[in-house]
């Protein structure tokens, strides 16, 4: 079974990432972006690595607002939320490597 990076949206944010009690990851992205659409399949993988351990999401930067309320200037942006609170930002395409890094040491912090 595949699993799928969860689609959030201007009206599901605090549903999904304010609310959520664990880690979260959310890219930052838009269609028209060659660098997010490079990191896309690695978001796609970690969704699959990470099942039911870390929330991993994508928000559309052109069609929310949510990226602008939080000073998001370039795209790809990725945040990682813990317990709804922003605890880490990646700007830019990066390893994959560097990402598990990031969200195993925040699934590891108390």
């Amino acid at each position: 079974m595949t699993h799928k990076s969860i689609q959030i949206t201007d009206g599901n944010w605090t549903k999904e990432i304010q609310d959520y009690k664990g880690v979260a990851f959310v890219d930052i992205w838009a269609p028209w972006c060659a660098p997010c659409r490079m990191i896309g399949p690695v978001v796609e993988e970690l969704a699959h690595v990470y099942v039911n351990k870390v929330k991993i999401c994508k928000l559309n930067a052109d069609e929310n607002r949510k990226p602008a309320e939080l000073s998001v200037s370039g795209i790809p942006t990725m945040l990682i939320f813990k317990n709804g609170q922003e605890v880490d930002r990646i700007v830019g395409v990066v390893p994959k490597q560097s990402l598990v890094e990031k969200l195993d040491y925040y699934l590891m912090a108390n």
